[in-house]
């Protein structure tokens, strides 16, 4: 499974629906992780995400160190209600550039 993307002013924007967990998370890993090797700036729209689990924050954790660690940009875009409570949960609110 793969995920639209789309750049608009130098950014790839990934547009992520659905749940995020276990079964799925790899493949979303694959795909951030591949896109940030091959741009400067990664934005994760979010804002069609109905469920998230550990694995899929693992995920964004992981993307957002990626960027960091090569002078890229990783921010998650629009983040659902679904998102935003696990992320305030975790307190990770302040961890992510977050684009309402």
């Amino acid at each position: 499974m793969s995920y639209p993307e789309k750049t608009e002013n130098d950014v790839l924007i990934i547009t992520v629906s659905g749940e995020i967990d276990l079964e799925n998370s790899g493949n979303l890993r694959q795909q951030v992780h591949g896109a940030l090797d091959d741009n400067k700036a990664v934005s994760v729209d979010m804002s069609a995400v109905n469920y998230i689990d550990s694995s899929g924050i693992a995920v964004l954790i992981e993307s957002k160190q990626r960027a960091g660690e090569g002078s890229k940009e990783f921010k998650i875009i629009k983040p659902s209600e679904a998102v935003v409570s696990v992320l305030k949960l975790a307190k990770l609110i302040s961890f992510f550039d977050i684009e309402n």
